[in-house]
């Protein structure tokens, strides 16, 4: 993560770099980490700090949750390490370490048992240096309290633990299975340029192959198989990529646009993997005379 924090802090130094970025720009910065929402959040609360708060980060709790993708751990995380505040943290090291020492039998994804570990994370805190107490109750979580094999016999504070079997806590609901889905989408180059189309669902306003439909018929008459294939997880799916080779269209759809290049462009890592195992990873369709004849041959045999 610190390489793309770095990149990150580089590119947007501050709240009025952040807002005055063009979305695509901030896609682009995010790309690779996932969660393209939290990257569409950043920029709608830079925002919002520059118009309503004076450019100035809210130090209030509630100030905070106000802001787009703030919720209570995130507000809370700031207030302790930014402001030294006095607020529990509650997330999956802290939630783990509180719900041993309680011996916390409730499921804590249901909400009484989200109620019950803040409050007793708020009983544990101290009036003064709280950022330094949640940071050691995060590296507990993180390096002893781990979550298969905690390593009891080492820890700081076991003569306080009311945990009988620590390894069985904390209770949580049942996971849902994991699905399976298959999405197609085209390879389409002409002249040298691709085409790629602006997702309005998953990633939405990200650039993507565009997606495409075989039915049955198609599939059983000229027996299609893709020129490239990849799995990815996606929350709870788990998504095969295939992609077809198809000639240019005579029309282009709503949200569809001619590349020439796509170093600059904001694309989700499962496509831009798809396109740089495809056309090579200079991201530049046209990068030489040759190259680009070379490709456009194979891509169009």
């Amino acid at each position: 993560m610190i390489p793309y924090y770095h990149r990150w802090l580089r590119r947007f130094p501050d709240f009025g770099s952040l807002a005055r970025a063009w979305e695509n720009e901030v896609l682009h910065a995010w790309q690779g980490l996932g969660y393209y929402a939290r990257a569409r959040n950043l920029h709608a609360t830079a925002k919002a700090v520059l118009d309503r708060h004076g450019g100035n980060f809210p130090q209030g709790v509630e100030q905070m949750r106000q802001l787009s993708g703030i919720g209570k751990y995130t507000a809370h995380a700031v207030a302790s390490f930014a402001f030294n505040q006095s607020v529990p943290i509650v997330e999956a090291n802290t939630s783990r370490v509180v719900a041993r020492l309680f011996n916390l039998r409730q499921s804590i994804d249901s909400n009484p048992g989200r109620r019950m570990l803040w409050q007793h994370a708020a009983s544990l805190l101290s009036k003064s240096d709280a950022a330094t107490f949640n940071s050691a109750l995060l590296d507990l979580g993180a390096l002893i309290c781990v979550a298969r094999k905690p390593k009891c016999d080492v820890c700081p504070v076991k003569t306080s633990c009311r945990a009988k079997n620590p390894a069985a806590l904390p209770v949580r609901k049942s996971r849902p299975k994991t699905k399976r889905l298959i999405e197609t989408h085209a390879l389409i180059v002409r002249r040298g340029r691709i085409l790629l189309e602006q997702s309005r669902h998953r990633w939405r306003g990200m650039w993507i192959l565009p997606p495409l439909v075989i039915d049955c018929l198609e599939r059983s008459r000229f027996q299609l198989r893709p020129v490239y294939e990849s799995v990815f997880p996606f929350t709870h799916h788990r998504v095969t990529l295939s992609v077809y080779r198809r000639p240019a269209l005579k029309r282009l759809a709503a949200g569809q646009h001619w590349f020439g290049s796509i170093e600059e462009v904001a694309m989700p890592s499962p496509h831009r993997r798809a396109l740089d195992a495809l056309i090579g990873t200079t991201g530049n369709l046209s990068a030489t005379r040759a190259a680009q004849k070379s490709r456009q041959r194979w891509l169009e045999s």
